[in-house]
This record gives C-alpha cells, structure tokens and sequence, in this order.
C-alpha cells in the first residue's frame, strides 16, 4: 500500500509543480524564458509521469528514485510561487532566482535523461526473469488473440443477413459439400455473415467446439496458418520446415479430433500462392468455408451474397446516422438519394451514414447535391476507397484490368452490351474478332465480382455460333464509381481514358477553355434529357474509341468529331425513351480511320444522299434502330459509299420490311446478320450477288417466309442461321450448291416439316446442325450419306433477360 501511495503521490506533485509553471508563464515576466523551458519540459514528460504512477500503483514496486524526485517537485512548486511575487526592479533577487530555476530544469531532465532508464534497465530485467519463472510451469497454449483461431464476435447491429445465413447454412450442411466459397464484393457482409453463422445455435451443436476460424488476407504464410490451428487446439509444435510438412501434420491433428469439424478460410484472395485445395482432406464430416471477392469458378459450390434490399438499407444506414423515425430534420428524399449512392453495400451504408451522424441538415443537403451532380462518393471517403481498391490489387492481368476501367465509359444503371465492347477490345487490345477473348475476360470479371455477365438467352448452341449481340453486362453503380475514380487520376491533357457526364447543360470548367488538348484514347461524354447539344471547341485528335450516350429526342454528333483523326469505333446509344434523330452524321467522312460504328435506338438518316463516303469503315452495327431511310434517296451507290464493308449487323430494327437491295452490291461483305426484325419478310434476290459473304444469320425474323433461290450462289457460306424463323416452310431448292456450308443452325422452325430438298445430300462439308427433336428427324436419313454430320438436339431456357430494362 506504501508503494502505490508513491504513485499517487509522484502524480499530485507534478500536477502542482505543473500548474505553478503555467500560471507563473501568465504572470510572471521577469522569469517568463526559463519558465517557458521549464513549461514545455514538463509538457513533454507529463504522459511519461502519468504512466510511472500508473505503473506503481498497479505492480506495486518500491522507487528510492521517484520519491527523491517527488521531493524535488515540491520544492520547485514552491520556489516558482516565491518567484512570481518577486518585483520587477529587484535585479539581486531575479539573479539568485533564476538560477535556482535553471537547476531545478536541469535536475528534473537529468532525472528523465539516466537515473529512469537505469532503473527501468533493472526492472525489465527483474520482470523477465519472473516470466521465464512463470514460463517453464505453464502449458505451451496461449489463447491470446494472435494464436487464437476462434470465431470473432459479429457486430452488434446487422440487419438484412438473416435469409442469406438460412441459405449458406442449408448449403453448407448437404452431405455433398465439403468446400464452399462465400462470395461478393468488398463492403457487402461477407465476413459478418459467417460469424453470424457460426452462433447459430444449429451450426454450434453440430460442430462444437471444432470450428477454426482464419483469416488469410492478401500473403498469407500455409505454416503460419497450420501453426495457429495447432497452437489453438493446444499442441505443442516446432517450426514447420516446408508446407507439405504442415499440411501433413494438420491433416493427422484433425483426425485425432473427434466431431464434425468446420475450417473458415476468410478473405481468400485469388492468384496468390496459397491454395485452399490444400487443406482439404477425405475424411468425415470434415468441410471447409471460404469468403472471397473471387467466386473461384473451380470450385463447384459457391453462394454469391447480394447487396442488401432498399428496406434493409434503410434500417442499416438510419441506424449508422442515428436518424430516428418521424424525428428527423433530414428530409426523406435526401435520405433515399444516399441510399441510392450507396447501392446496398453495408459498408457503405455504415461508413456513409456515420460520416454524416450529427449533421445538420444544411451539410446533409450539400453532400447529397454533390453527389447527385457527379461528384464520386468515393472521393469524399477514404476507407470506402480503400476497400473497393482492393478489389484491382489482384487483377494481375493488364489486360483485364483495363477492360474493367472501361466498364465505366458506360452509364450507371444501364446494360453494357457485350458486342460494344467486343468492338472495343478488339482494336485497342488486340483481341479476336469473333469476341472469344472478350467474353473470356468478362467471365473473369463476373468470376471476381466485378461486373455481371448476363446471357440473355441460354441456347445450348450459341457457344458453337459466337453469338452475343443480346448478350449484356451490368456493373454495380459502387464498382462503375470506382472505374470512373481510377480512370481520373491523370490530369485531362495525360489521361488516356476520360469519362464526362454532363447533367443539363452544366459542362466541366475545364472545357470553357478554348480549344482545351485531350491526350486521352478513349472518349466518353454521356448527356441527360436536358441537354441542348451545344458543344464547346476541344482537340480530341487522339481519341481512337468515341462513347456518346444521350436521352433526348434529337441529337447531332459533336463538330469536334470530324478532328478525330485516330478514331477507329464510334459508339452512339440513345436511353431514351423514343427513337432520336441523328444529326451531323456526314462529319463522320472527315475521320480516316473509321472502323467500327455502332448505332442503338436512333434514327438513321440517309446514309448515300449528301453523299457520306465512309472508305475505311469495316463494320456497321444498328441495334433497335429505324433504318427505313438510311439506304433510300441514294445519289451514289451503296457499295460506292461503303467500299470495304466486311459486315453488317441489324438487330430488333423493327422498321425493316426488306432488306435493301443496294447492300447486296457490297460485294466484299463477309457478314449479314440480321437478327430479331420480325417485320422482315423478304430477301431480294441480289443477296446472291455476294459471293464472299461467309455468314448469314437470320435468327428470330419470325415473318420471313423463304430463302431465295439464289443463295445458291454463295458459295463461301460456312454458317447458315434460321434459328426460330417460324414461317420458313421449306429449304431453297439448291441448298446442296452451298459446297462450304459447316453449321447450319435452325432449332425453332416450327412450320419446316416437310423432307428436305434431295440436293441436301450434297452438302458434304456440313459438320454440324443444331435444330430440335422434330426437325432432327427429318436429318436421320442424311445423316446416312453425309457420315461426318453431326445433329445436335438443342433446347431452350426461355427467359426474359433480353428485354430492355425499361420494360420492367
């Protein structure tokens, strides 16, 4: 009790001694330089003494040194009070005094500066021998939280979980899962869902006190892990040589335990060195539980964890604010537009919400107007940055990390068709035409949730015809933030991809500036229903890919677009409503390179009439567009305007009754793919005249009642598409005349019944047909002549993920 009095008393002395400074800094003028160093001496060791006295009266050690040095403050406390009484014209008395300041300075520093480090020396050197004391009679176990592998605690508020713990609960216990990925995003509750999980009373009973909890992070160490779960299970172990030495160990230790057994593998992340097929062992009622950013296709189980519902946000962000119901100055209608920032992502909400917990409703109004003015969410919070980032630490490829960052060139709550971005990829990464490689990263993508590829119907056989013009993707608005974030970190004149998105008519201030240089590569400029196409002057001379997005009825292609000398793929799209004119479509003559142009939901004006000569263009693509005037009133020839047209793509174009008769002159055209135009009831005879045209698809022209004849003369055709024409009655006559015909898809054809056409044995290069049972009879007899044909039974997931979201 002595000894912790001393600390108390250490304590009270050097407040007083502390205080007397203070006040005589404030009054005392003769003294104020040596009562200024004497001031900030013991500022700077006032959190050192505090933890001395703490120190002693917790251990209870015996200091001769600290009561000498308690004695010492007293005696200064009183001195400076002496000192601040003394007058100012007493020169005698401010010399003797000031020097007993400066020795009271220097004993307290030289006190501080050796006597304390050398008994502090002693004391560490007392209390190491009282541990090694202890040591040698205590077990090896020690459940400090660095060796424990038990389940954290989940946090004490969580809402919107309760459905997804039932389900990974009833898919973790199927007797055929003994590996499963948790899977989602960063900030979604991955995490907190598992040790939700792991109370639950029904996981708890079966198994016990046998569920190991670690988390493994970006470079984990296999020993480290294999030592934590020997130590928590309270085995003594030496240092592993090598992995497999662990592994081998684990796997012994596990069997000796008896009861069903759970190991929670948190925060796996793909492409590192560790692999979780490791601890994965053939023994009973043994399984493991991984979470990951990464779905881990190669793995069969996986439970993807979906953001939280609007009524669920609500609940998680009103807590994280502190907003009470119908008490709030907050009006709802800021509330919901930080809902919708925040996407339901819980850390978001919590990170959000705790941000502006406290707020006045001034500041809450001001954020929520930068934010719905474009202004990123991320740049006004750190941690939410940080987490989301994590996400592209293991995109290790380059490649596919670009094709992430240019997700964000399109609009947020919209479809990203998957054949735009085939266009694009192809020409700045040099990707394949037919849009494997670009599906392959996409699948990568969707595998490390960052974006979502949707097919939009799941034919069996359109892996086999590399069709995916109704295919689409779509990216949380958090992720499609994060791209934009990243893709503006450059300045303007240095980025190589620049995204603006215009509200009203509110252009960025960097754009005033006349004729403002773009260095970037690729251009993004999105409008709303406001907009009145007023462009300022800039110089986007290097811009190779161009992304217009636009809602209003009438719409003109920038001036500065005919100064694109380097662009190679225009991509125009209309989320509006109606059909748009477009206008200013002749600049497109003054850009050299154009290769690739893709048109959605606009009208197209009369692509021969000013005339509009498009020499370099490869490829022209319209998808939901009114073309009924693009090739009428023509001055010059179609072939003439278009001469290196190498394919053609008409998708859900519901104006086209019949294919004009001037395509059919482009003669180096390889592929005709007009797709979903149900009005099209007729092919001119002309179609003949093109004779390198490779592919031909049809699929779902529901009104077109044949083929003409004179298909017999394309004989470079390889793959034939009548998929779901369900008026085709009959196949052309001379069918057998196409001698390179491979693939001939036609599953759907509801009213072809009848025997083919005897010339159908001639086609003896035809590899494969897809159709559906009926029509695979009517195959049964060729199948006895053409031997290396092969008739596929094809069926159909019908599904209405090809309508467009507005269609909801």
């Amino acid at each position: 009790m002595a000894d912790a009095a001393v600390g108390a008393l250490l304590g009270e002395a050097f407040s007083q001694l502390f205080a007397r400074v203070e006040d005589g800094v404030n009054k005392t003028r003769m003294f104020e330089s040596i009562l200024k160093r004497l001031r900030s001496r013991l500022g700077t060791l006032k959190p050192l003494v505090e933890q001395i006295s703490r120190l002693n009266r917790e251990v209870g050690h015996s200091e001769e040194e600290t009561k000498g040095l308690i004695e010492q403050m007293k005696k200064g406390a009183k001195l400076v009070s002496k000192c601040s009484k003394i007058r100012w014209w007493n020169y005698c008395m401010k010399s003797q005094y000031a020097d007993k300041l400066c020795e009271l300075d220097e004993e307290i520093g030289r006190f501080f500066q050796f006597d304390l480090p050398a008994s502090t020396a002693r004391n560490v050197l007392e209390t190491l021998v009282r541990v090694n004391t202890i040591g040698e009679n205590m077990k090896l176990v020690v459940r400090n939280d660095w060796v424990s592998c038990a389940v954290p605690r989940p946090p004490e508020f969580v809402v919107g979980l309760d459905v997804h713990m039932k389900q990974l609960k009833m898919l973790l216990l199927k007797e055929e899962v003994s590996m499963l990925v948790l899977t989602a995003p960063g900030g979604c509750g991955k995490t907190t869902l598992v040790k939700m999980l792991c109370k639950d009373k029904e996981i708890k009973d079966i198994f016990k006190e046998n569920i190991f909890f670690v988390t493994v992070s970006e470079t984990p160490n296999l020993k480290v892990i294999v030592d934590k779960l020997f130590q928590h299970k309270g085995s003594q172990v030496s240092g592993f040589q090598t992995e497999e030495e662990a592994i081998n160990q684990l796997e012994l230790l596990l069997n000796q335990i008896e009861g069903s057994k759970l190991l929670i593998l948190d925060d796996v992340w793909p492409g590192s060195e560790f692999h979780p097929e490791k601890f994965k062992f053939h023994m009973p009622n043994y399984k493991i539980l991984m979470t990951s950013r990464d779905a881990f296709p190669r793995f069969c189980f996986t439970y993807k964890l979906q953001p939280l519902n609007d009524k669920d946000a609500m609940t998680l962000f009103r807590h994280s604010a502190s907003l009470q119901d119908g008490s709030s100055l907050i009006r709802d209608k800021d509330i919901k537009k930080v809902l919708k920032v925040c996407g339901g992502f819980p850390l978001a909400l919590e990170v959000i919400g705790r941000s502006l917990c406290g707020k006045s409703a001034e500041v809450w109004h001001s954020w929520v107007k930068k934010w719905s003015t474009g202004r990123s969410i991320l740049n006004s919070n750190r941690r939410l940055l940080d987490c989301l980032q994590k996400s592209l630490d293991f995109l290790d490829d380059e490649v596919i990390k670009k094709c992430f960052l240019d997700l964000g060139l399109f609009p947020e709550d919209q479809r990203i068709p998957v054949a735009a971005l085939i266009d694009m990829w192809a020409e700045l990464y040099e990707l394949d035409e037919d849009g494997i490689d670009a599906v392959a990263n996409l699948h990568e993508l969707t595998s490390r949730n960052l974006a979502s590829l949707v097919v939009a119907r799941k034919d069996t056989s359109d892996h086999l015809r590399k069709y995916y013009s109704e295919d689409f993707v779509l990216q949380h608005d958090l992720l499609r933030e994060l791209a934009v974030h990243q893709s503006s970190q450059e300045p303007i004149e240095q980025t190589k991809r620049l995204i603006i998105d215009i509200r009203g008519n509110n252009l960025p201030n960097w754009w005033m500036e006349k004729r403002q240089p773009i260095g970037a590569h690729l251009l993004s400029i999105s409008t709303d229903e406001m907009f009145s196409s007023s462009w300022c002057n800039i110089e986007p001379s290097a811009v190779e890919v161009l992304v217009l997005n636009f809602q209003t009825k009438n719409y003109k292609l920038p001036e500065f677009v005919e100064k694109m000398y380097k662009l190679k793929v225009l991509i125009v799209t209309n989320y509006g409503f109606f059909h748009a004119e477009l206008g200013n479509f002749q600049l497109l003559e003054s850009v050299p390179y154009l290769e690739k142009i893709r048109l959605e939901k606009v009208s197209i004006p009369s692509l021969c009439k000013d005339p509009i000569q498009l020499r370099s263009l490869k490829k022209i693509s319209l998808f939901m567009c009114n073309i009924g005037q693009a090739f009428k009133n023509c001055t010059i020839q179609v072939s003439d305007a278009l001469p290196n047209l190498m394919e053609i793509n008409m998708d859900y174009c519901n104006d086209l009754v019949e294919l004009p008769v001037g395509l059919c002159d482009i003669v180096c055209l390889k592929k005709l793919s007009i797709t979903n135009c149900h009005k099209l009831s007729a092919l001119p005879e002309e179609i003949g005249k093109l004779e390198n045209l490779e592919v031909l698809r049809l699929k779902s022209c529901t009104d077109l009642p044949e083929l003409p004849e004179s298909i017999r003369s394309l004989h470079k055709l390889s793959i034939l598409d009548i998929s779901d024409c369900l008026s085709i009655r009959k196949l052309p006559k001379h069918i057998g005349e196409l001698h390179n015909l491979k693939k001939l898809h036609m599953e759907g054809c509801l009213r072809l019944r009848n025997h083919f056409p005897p010339s159908t044995w001639d086609l003896d290069q035809l590899e494969l047909v897809t159709c559906d049972e009926e029509r695979a009879k009517l195959w049964e007899p060729v199948k006895d002549f053409l031997t290396n044909l092969q008739v596929e039974v094809v069926g159909k997931d019908n599904n209405l993920n090809w309508l467009p979201l507005q269609d909801f």
